[in-house]
């Protein structure tokens, strides 16, 4: 996952303390940039893409967020976000005095029709200094839509533990790596059974899981970059299409195909 990323990009609004407005909207098509620096805000966010791929990364998770998903980052959650190639961004800082009644964690959600169209209905509004009567009725109905939001399974949990972020960067730097876990154990100066252990206590799944969880998540990205199925496949390190698209089918109920189509 390592990119030269030409731009860094800095958004002020999540910083914002005002009731007044109480939602901050922000959109812009971006190519090859990135946000300035991880940082943390007292704003909740809604962190949406209607076309492109998006890396999302907190201290515990990594997301990789197409269109059919958006991911909500708590209040004051440190986060950075990544924009390879081109992407359309939307995204929506809710004031802390919205936040009593949202999650408290973070995490990605598959996209609804109804919210999606809230969310655009939000940006019609260009962000007043002050919300009518009618636009803080329809805000409600907004922040009662993301009070009942589900995590998706399509996130990668990631540890602060050095033994594990050994192994788990040289895994995103090397995604067609068919090494054993007892290769990364000796990498990481453990033996294989407590590398084992380390990973079902430390990102609560085991080694193999995590692997394969990596690429179908890295296929997500690259099918946002319009890349061929068997480009993918083989990038990854599968010895074929087939084998690679039935895994893919079986993890995300779609052909890779498929997958990104609305």
């Amino acid at each position: 996952m390592n990119i030269d990323y030409k731009t860094s990009i800095e958004i002020d609004s999540g910083y914002e303390i005002n009731e007044l407005r109480p939602v901050i909207t922000y959109s812009e098509d971006i190519q090859n940039a990135k946000c300035a620096n991880s940082h943390a805000h007292p704003r909740g966010q809604i962190i949406s893409c209607s076309s492109g791929v998006m890396e999302i990364v907190t201290k515990c998770n990594i997301w990789i967020v197409n269109p059919l998903q958006s991911v909500w980052i708590a209040s004051n959650e440190e986060h950075q976000v990544f924009f390879p190639n081109n992407v359309k961004v939307i995204t929506a800082f809710i004031d802390k005095s919205k936040l009593k009644n949202l999650p408290k964690d973070s995490f990605a959600f598959d996209n609804s029709n109804f919210l999606n169209s809230l969310l655009e209905k939000i940006i019609s509004f260009s962000n007043p200094n002050k919300f009518t009567q009618q636009q803080n009725r329809v805000l409600e109905v907004f922040l009662d839509e993301i009070s009942t939001l589900e995590p998706s399974t399509t996130f990668l949990p990631t540890s602060q533990d050095e033994r594990v972020k050994i192994v788990v960067d040289d895994l995103m730097d090397n995604f067609s790596s068919k090494n054993t876990i007892d290769y990364y154990a000796d990498k990481s100066s453990v033996s294989p059974r407590t590398l084992s252990r380390l990973f079902n206590k430390e990102l609560g799944m085991s080694f193999g899981d995590w692997r394969m969880r990596l690429k179908l998540i890295e296929a997500v990205k690259q099918l946002g970059e319009n890349k061929s199925v068997k480009e993918i496949a083989f990038d990854l390190g599968y010895e074929n299409v087939s084998s690679f698209t039935a895994i893919f089918k079986k993890h995300f109920g779609k052909t890779p195909t498929s997958y990104l189509m609305k």
